[in-house]
């Protein structure tokens, strides 16, 4: 479902509300909210308004949609990223765990995270010039695997032109999600989703997951 808003302000505030409400309906029936969340500089302010708002942080468990396969202190890791603008004041609470780990390489990384890795409520995702969620890159060596119906949870992925080896969650975890949460901004990303969701096709990774209708998926857009 498409929701549209007149500036970034009402559209993190509606965001935030529609989050917080989905934490609260979950955990009147369960234990466990899982809520997985991308990096980049567009969610920065929405951390930073979800981080103070008064809830059950305690129950709720934190991970990352994907990550770029870099030491936590590197300024391109998500992980830092979370921690710093996401994991503060009520937030502080909630159960973090990040996806590099010192001294593995990337295939024992992902070996580590499917071990672990859990049934996710909601992830927030965000939408690359190019098409991609998550690390899933158009042409990337591990496409295919990537959208796999039978896919892992996450995979290695090597963008065939962004910075860093990455660990992502696949297709058919995010299929597979409770709800997901796509936050864009500005004219461009709004034209590339508008053709994304006319048909599916492996040019635009975002397309694969907008035609399909089994999908619980809404797009958050402001200029």
């Amino acid at each position: 479902m498409w929701h549209e808003y007149a500036n970034q302000v009402s559209c993190i505030t509606t965001l935030t509300e529609s989050i917080a409400k989905q934490v609260k309906a979950r955990l009147a029936e369960a234990d466990i909210f899982t809520l997985a969340v991308s990096g980049g500089r567009t969610p920065i302010p929405l951390f930073e308004r979800l981080a103070q708002i008064d809830l059950p942080w305690n129950q709720i468990r934190v991970r990352l949609v994907d990550e770029r396969y870099v030491p936590v202190n590197h300024p391109d890791s998500n992980e830092a990223l979370v921690r710093r603008h996401l994991l503060q004041g009520p937030a502080e609470a909630a159960n973090f765990r990040g996806l590099y780990i010192e001294g593995a390489n990337v295939e024992d990384a992902v070996d580590a995270a499917n071990a672990e890795a859990e049934a996710i409520d909601l992830a927030i995702l965000g939408m690359g010039e190019d098409g991609h969620m998550a690390s899933i890159f158009p042409n990337a060596t591990q496409f295919s695997a990537a959208v796999d119906p039978h896919a892992a949870c996450y995979l290695h992925v090597t963008p065939p032109e962004a910075p860093h080896e990455r660990i992502s969650l696949s297709l058919a975890a995010l299929r597979a999600c409770r709800q997901l949460a796509l936050y864009i901004a500005g004219e461009n990303k709004r034209k590339i989703w508008q053709k994304a969701n006319q048909a599916a096709t492996v040019a635009l990774p975002i397309s694969l997951l907008a035609a399909d209708t089994g999908v619980p998926l809404d797009v958050h857009w402001h200029p």
